[in-house]
């Protein structure tokens, strides 16, 4: 119990397994490697022959398979995110990750042999409905045929994953858990110091930020050598597999075509100066100077709401939020609280950040916080909560098609986050208390839209540069510097740290070009409120249509009921406009 943000939810994992050790883990793990043998037994070498209603009883079984073995990896990675710091808790999620692999390498057969059948028989064998519910599953599987290897190869990379990319990550995620960023009298974890660069005080900014970028500094040779050797893997995986680009294998994962992606790169990084450079320069001047340290950036502005939310004040006002657009929405919102599904508190050795991992279909998503109290983490607990709800509507559709394309995924955190704004607005008590508001909320889409496409921009830079050979951590600090000048603006001074602040983002290592998706939530997300506000019809119906939709449908007929169209490049102008005018407002203010 923590005396001002009061009693804060821990998850309860009992839900997927007792414990690391139970019996119930031991028998599925065993279930799961014997049906894996029996369905390679009675498939391996015959997809190709069998006619449409056994194909699709095929897949269908392979999905129970996919649905068990999802759930067996959740309860790792989610026992494991508790406590990155714990050497029994990784040694543990990374046996069980070999565990599976091993299972996994048994079934790589399926999907190499199903790619192989010819466009023209599978159409024929799509005829028999048990088949051709499963057709958004083998559209999207039908993507990758181009660049598929061949068996042995697809094999042999998938079972040295857990020894490759995966250990990677892994030494990353434990390097920075373990991490300790000495501040006055303490050692505070990750997630601890970064919120000190969001205080009221100056000198407490400025302190965490120096700390910060100290350690990282200190660190920066296990970083630089994470990086380098993940970015090289890529570029060999591409090279075979035959991708045009770094970003083509992600681009072709989240179900979006290059062209649409680089509309949207191209629109965000033309629009910088009329918002990041607009707006942060309104900033200096609010804050009396012509130019700001870096470690301003996220510096709430004097008449910033710093009073500290308790926890179940924050599940009201996003239930609330929630409940105003859609009572349907929060019904499901409900099911997150008092249940055991949301890890709160910030504790050494926990995750960073925040996620909603959605487990598998059969079971329920969960979610991580690292709660401080402070309207951030209300606006962070309605996005994952929006992820979370997505996740329950979409979970239908079954372990095959239930996952959204990441470029989707954002749509619904987005879209609560934004409910949940507005409705704070409305009650906001004056002038200087909504401009504070304003200026929270515009910061935020800076981070999500600017900031993230400078992300993309440093991420397509470095996989470049690396393609020449290995990148000093000068080198890399070099590329982080000139893209944050660009994007961020002249309002800005960066000193000397600073170039080391590329190395704490997870996304880069655990997902490289993952942090457009962002970028294309929020921009979808500002059309799609827009179009909210003008009052379309049965918009609460389409919305909620959408969610449970899940997988099964790409975003041009997602987007199509809504009259919005992400491949018209004017859609990114229209989603950029709504950041655009809250500038305005903050500028008449």
């Amino acid at each position: 119990m923590n005396a001002v943000l009061g009693d804060l939810p821990t998850w309860n994992l009992s839900d997927l397994y007792s414990s690391p050790v139970g019996t119930d883990l031991e028998r599925d793990l065993k279930r799961a490697a014997g049906e894996a043998e029996a369905f390679a037994k009675a498939y391996e070498g015959k997809v190709a022959s069998l006619d449409g209603a056994a194909l699709g009883s095929a897949i269908a079984r392979y999905e129970v398979l996919q649905d068990l073995m999802g759930r067996i990896g959740s309860y790792a990675s989610l026992y494991y995110a508790q406590d990155m710091a714990d050497p029994q808790r990784g040694q543990f999620s990374q046996n069980v990750s070999e565990k599976l692999t091993d299972i996994g390498s048994t079934l790589v057969f399926f999907r190499l042999e199903i790619n192989k059948i010819e466009d023209a028989d599978l159409a024929e064998k799509q005829k028999d409905p048990v088949l051709a519910k499963y057709g958004p599953w083998l559209r999207d599987l039908r993507v990758f045929r181009p660049h598929q290897l061949s068996d042995e190869l697809e094999k042999a990379l998938h079972e040295k994953y857990v020894v490759g990319r995966a250990a990677w990550s892994r030494l990353f995620d434990e390097t920075i858990a373990r991490l300790r960023y000495p501040f006055r009298n303490e050692m505070l974890s990750e997630p601890q110091i970064l919120d000190k660069l969001s205080n009221k005080d100056p000198d407490i900014r400025k302190e965490a930020a120096k700390s910060f970028g100290k350690v990282q500094g200190e660190n920066i040779g296990v970083f630089s050598l994470i990086t380098n050797t993940l970015a090289k893997d890529k570029e060999i995986e591409d090279r075979w597999r035959h991708y045009a680009r770094p970003q083509s294998a992600m681009n072709l994962a989240n179900v979006v075509e290059d062209e649409v992606v680089d509309a949207l790169a191209t629109a965000v990084k033309a629009a910088y100066p009329r918002l990041a450079h607009r707006y942060y320069k309104l900033k200096a001047k609010w804050f009396g100077v012509d130019r700001m340290p870096y470690w301003d950036r996220n510096a709430p502005l004097p008449e910033h709401d710093d009073r500290t939310i308790p926890w179940n004040e924050a599940e009201k006002i996003v239930l609330d939020a929630y409940g105003a657009f859609s009572p349907a929405l929060a019904d499901v919102g409900r099911k997150f609280f008092g249940t055991g599904w949301i890890d709160a508190p910030a504790r050494p050795g926990k995750s960073p950040g925040a996620f909603a991992h959605p487990t598998v279909p059969s079971a329920h998503p969960y979610l991580l916080l690292n709660y401080q109290g402070k309207v951030r983490d209300v606006m962070t607990l309605a996005h994952e909560l929006g992820h979370g709800v997505h996740q329950v509507l979409a979970a239908p559709q079954g372990a095959l098609m239930a996952d959204t394309p990441l470029t989707l995924a954002e749509t619904a955190s987005v879209f609560g986050e934004m409910l949940t704004f507005q409705s704070l607005l409305k009650t906001a008590p004056d002038k200087s208390t909504r401009k504070a508001m304003l200026a929270g909320k515009v910061e935020d889409m800076l981070n999500t839209v600017v900031r993230q496409i400078a992300f993309y921009d440093f991420e397509s830079r470095l996989h470049i540069e690396r393609r020449k050979g290995e990148l000093t951590p000068d080198a890399i600090g070099e590329i982080w510097m000139a893209v944050q000048s660009e994007s961020l603006g002249p309002a800005f001074t960066f000193d000397d740290e600073y170039k080391y602040y590329w190395s704490y983002i997870g996304h880069f290592i655990h997902s490289p070009f993952y942090v457009y998706a962002y970028a294309f939530g929020d921009c979808l997300v500002n059309s799609l409120y827009a179009a909210y506000q003008s009052g379309l019809p049965g918009f609460e119906g389409k919305y909620l249509d959408m969610l449970k939709a899940g997988g099964i449908k790409r975003h041009k007929e997602l987007l199509a009921p809504f009259g919005l169209d992400a491949s018209d490049p004017a859609f990114w102008d229209r989603g950029l406009g709504v950041i655009s005018g809250l500038v305005d407002e903050l500028e008449k203010l």
